[in-house]
């Protein structure tokens, strides 16, 4: 599948300025404040600015951390990981693979099997009920 490249402009345009600041300049919205933070209900979990499924609702946990947390992806081909050294840190970043959206990080303090708690903002990702899925895909 071809990248989605879009200008500082477009994305501008079609996002909201909490979502254009998370996911094209990397920052992160505040703790407890996401619309997903207390959000259990089934479905899939996609990317704001491009629709990419990213994470399914039987991933996600209560990690007390203030921001939506999953123990896995939908689809490791899905999700870019890089590494982040700002702020004095050194993280692991995720992106949308297809349009390089910032998500949030991940971290090996997660539940088992794998360990892994991906810690994604709100503003970073839009919610598809699951009976709805096929019809918006």
């Amino acid at each position: 599948m071809a990248k989605i490249e879009k200008t500082e402009a477009e994305w501008r345009e079609e996002l909201g300025e909490l979502e254009y600041k998370v996911t094209r300049c990397a920052a992160t919205e505040h703790a407890f404040t996401g619309k997903y933070y207390e959000h259990f209900e089934d479905g899939i979990y996609t990317c704001i600015c491009c629709k990419t499924p990213l994470f399914d609702s039987s991933h996600k946990f209560e990690s007390h951390c203030g921001w939506p947390s999953f123990s896995d992806v939908l689809a490791p081909s899905h999700v870019e990981e890089r590494e982040d050294r700002t702020h004095g840190m050194r993280r692991v970043e995720v992106l949308c693979d297809q349009c390089e959206a910032h998500l949030g990080h991940v971290f090996p303090d997660g539940p088992p099997p794998k360990g892994l708690r991906y810690c994604i903002n709100s503003a970073s990702i839009d919610f598809v009920a699951r009976e709805d899925v096929g019809a918006k895909a």
